[in-house]
């Protein structure tokens, strides 16, 4: 089992210890990091946690293996790069960074120190896409050519004061939880070779109203497209389409297949604990058993398209990683 430091006990830092203290068999926690130590002291006690406000004293302290990091998204590079000097491995929450080369530079850091570097893409885990996945790896739906994905979640009044930052969240919902479906799309198409984004806003600041739309081509040739709204209630679609028939994931447990000259079949799957599976799978690759479910090549893959929709918004036109 491996000793881990939560940096970060906000509403999600609190959830992930929630998810794995006590019920993980590869992880537990033992120290948080938290700038309001006091604030945090009932809930450290509640998880047997230590608490201290010095990340630079949990990378020092030889008994902590790993750091999860669920801290404002752009501390994510500079406390990687410090992670791997230091010989932990890394549970980042999304997005690992904001551009490209620090996106880079975090996965080269990790490689070069031989540790782990994990990002919190839960959504992987849910059933849906892992079906989903398992019906495109197949091969029934033929050759892939389109794949498209929505992600509207209900949030947007119930945000922490940072993630009003445009400079910390940028994109509208896209780093909150529009980030999930681009992860979704480049797991089963490949790396994005380009994209054109519009982020329109009728309402900013506290609660906003605003929509991104986003066009997206991949290095295989197969095209994209994924919509992200931030204030109405709760959907998620990933949708692949083939030349054989396609596959459609609703929410955590719903799956639609079509096939030519057939009635559509709908599939309802048991929900897991997702968050607690991304935990688990990196705790293994931690340990040395096996790999975590994302590779770094996918995770650079995302924070580079990333990097790419929010230069598109900016410059108003199609941009290419």
């Amino acid at each position: 089992m491996i000793k881990a430091a939560i940096v970060g006990l906000g509403w999600w830092g609190k959830s992930i210890v929630e998810a794995v203290q006590g019920k993980s068999p590869g992880m537990r926690f033992t120290t948080g990091v938290a700038r309001d130590i006091d604030t945090k002291r009932d809930f450290a006690s509640r998880h047997g946690l230590a608490l201290t406000a010095d990340y630079e004293s949990v990378l020092a302290d030889p008994r902590i293996d790993a750091v999860v990091l669920a801290t404002p998204h752009s501390l994510h590079p500079a406390q990687v790069l410090a992670a791997a000097r230091a010989g932990k491995h890394v549970f980042c929450e999304k997005p690992l960074a904001l551009t490209a080369d620090e996106a880079r530079a975090a996965a080269a850091a990790c490689r070069a120190a031989d540790r782990v570097l994990a990002v919190g893409h839960n959504k992987r885990f849910w059933a849906s896409m892992i079906a989903l996945r398992e019906i495109v790896a197949g091969g029934s739906l033929g050759q892939i050519l389109h794949v498209e994905g929505h992600s509207s979640n209900q949030n947007s009044g119930n945000f922490t004061a940072w993630r009003e930052i445009p400079h910390e969240a940028p994109g509208g919902g896209l780093t909150g939880s529009g980030i999930h479906v681009l992860d979704a799309l480049v797991s089963v198409a490949g790396p994005v070779s380009e994209v054109s984004a519009q982020l329109l806003t009728t309402r900013a600041g506290a609660d906003p109203r605003d929509t991104l739309t986003v066009m997206l081509g991949f290095e295989r040739g197969i095209s994209g497209s994924f919509a992200a709204v931030r204030s109405t209630p709760l959907y998620w679609r990933v949708h692949v389409f083939g030349d054989q028939g396609s596959v459609e994931a609703l929410g955590e447990t719903q799956l639609v297949i079509r096939r030519p000259g057939k009635a559509p079949e709908h599939r309802e799957l048991a929900p897991g604990q997702s968050l607690l599976a991304c935990l688990e799978s990196f705790a293994q690759a931690a340990q040395g058993h096996g790999e975590f479910l994302i590779g770094m090549d996918e995770i650079v893959a995302v924070s580079v398209a990333l990097d790419a929709i929010l230069q598109s918004i900016d410059r108003r036109g199609a941009i290419r990683p």
